[in-house]
């Protein structure tokens, strides 16, 4: 298909195979380091994969930062990112990861209905601002959460902050890849599932990241949303797609600082 090429990234990073075994491996071990202050496989919806793994902060929570992991609304679960809560758990949050269906068991847009759903179940459970961030199309999936119709207005009112990392902003171009054989997208699909073409977000604080050395495709899906929405973002030097993430372990760096301000 004519944007294969455009939409790969593990043909242009070195060493891209040993990413997702890493990631399992330092997430697992993660929570090990973790232990009671761990609740796995909290359940939000009806399917095995509708659960989320919450991670408590130490003493009185300020917040609760939601992390959507990506893989192309096709590939891997929550479970591998566990190690990404460190940062916002350093920095006195509590992080909530959820998991979700995949294509071509479910639509992108059932995916989108089924972490709207995590996110009111995740409200429900916490006190205080809520703060979402994902990466590639977990970045698209917290970038939906701010349309008006897909979360209800008072779980809407408490996210203070959204950080999409890597975003997949317009998605009738995915219609021109062989990943569309698993997606199905049609037409009215991809307009309606596309964050650039919703309305601009009031109320909500809106900051997107994205690597300088990704393929060319993420960085202008980035910039798309970024004017789009009249929301500032940042090109992150020196990182590609699967690393431009390792900065949510950080409680210093400027995406957890911006997620966890007070």
């Amino acid at each position: 298909m004519p944007l294969d090429d455009a939409y790969a990234n593990a043909p242009y990073i070195a060493g891209a195979d040993a990413f997702p075994p890493r990631w399992a491996a330092a997430a697992a071990a993660f929570r090990e380091a973790l232990g009671a202050r761990v609740e796995i496989g909290l359940s939000y919806g009806a399917s095995e994969r509708q659960v989320f793994d919450f991670f408590n902060a130490e003493g009185t929570s300020k917040g609760t930062v939601i992390f959507v992991h990506g893989g192309y609304w096709k590939a891997f679960d929550h479970t591998s990112w566990s190690h990404f809560a460190a940062g916002s758990l350093a920095a006195g949050w509590s992080v909530a990861l959820p998991g979700y269906d995949l294509c071509p068991d479910v639509r992108i847009s059932e995916i989108t209905r089924q972490i709207a759903q995590a996110v009111t179940a995740i409200a429900a459970r916490t006190e205080g601002p809520l703060a979402l961030t994902g990466h590639s199309a977990g970045g698209h999936l917290v970038a939906r959460m701010l349309d008006a119709e897909v979360l209800a207005a008072e779980v809407r009112a408490r996210v203070l902050r959204v950080a999409p990392i890597s975003p997949v902003t317009d998605l009738p171009p995915l219609m021109k890849t062989s990943m569309n054989e698993i997606l199905r997208l049609d037409a009215e699909e991809a307009l309606a599932e596309s964050p650039i073409r919703q309305a601009r977000p009031a109320g909500t604080e809106v900051k997107i990241w994205v690597g300088a050395e990704e393929r060319p495709v993420f960085l202008e899906h980035a910039d798309l949303l970024a004017k789009a929405w009249s929301a500032p973002h940042v090109v992150v030097p020196g990182t590609h797609h699967f690393d431009v993430i390792d900065a949510l372990q950080d409680p210093s760096s400027d995406i957890v600082r911006f997620l966890t301000a007070t």
